[in-house]
């Protein structure tokens, strides 16, 4: 995804991109197509970009193993500098451009920002219950009815003593 800044006046510009995920070089999970809105402000020697990124997904859950679909929702901004880049430049979020520039290409940074998207933990509802660890059944459709009584070793003599005292 390319914009012409060659004959951007000064201001505020929209743009409103729908492209398929290959196009960016994404591929599973996500799925479909990318929609991106930007706003685009010139100002002299300076763009700021502000972009909002909506992508379709397809997960399995983390915890009981279900396929889901899920919209993911990402924004970011961007500085563009047009002049040379001092030595000392590290920031993320700052491109410098040519004077001879004539277009921004957005690919590689609207990979690396749905990229940050996909969440840690992929649960198909926040209060997914998962899967019974014993039987395997899966808890959101109700009780397996096993028994969770795990003890560790460690704490058997504590339990020992328990019994003695609750038996005198």
């Amino acid at each position: 995804m390319k914009i012409k800044i060659s004959n951007l006046k000064d201001g505020i510009h929209n743009f409103s991109f729908d492209e398929p995920i290959k196009n960016i070089g994404l591929e599973k999970p996500f799925i479909g197509n990318v929609l991106v809105d930007i706003e685009l402000n010139k100002i002299h020697n300076q763009i700021v970009l502000n972009a909002k990124l909506t992508l379709n997904t397809n997960f399995d859950c983390d915890r009981c193993n279900k396929n889901f679909n899920s919209i993911l929702n990402n924004e970011y901004k961007m500085v563009y500098l047009i002049g040379t880049k001092p030595e000392d430049s590290e920031s993320i979020n700052l491109t410098y451009l040519s004077a001879e520039a004539d277009k921004i290409v957005l690919d590689n940074d609207l990979r690396d920002f749905a990229l940050l998207t996909i969440p840690m933990k992929k649960l198909c509802k926040d209060d997914c219950k998962g899967l019974c660890p014993k039987c395997g059944k899966d808890l959101n459709n109700g009780d397996c009815g096993c028994s969770y009584e795990i003890i560790d070793d460690r704490w058997l003599p504590l339990k020992e003593l328990k019994n003695k005292l609750n038996n005198n």
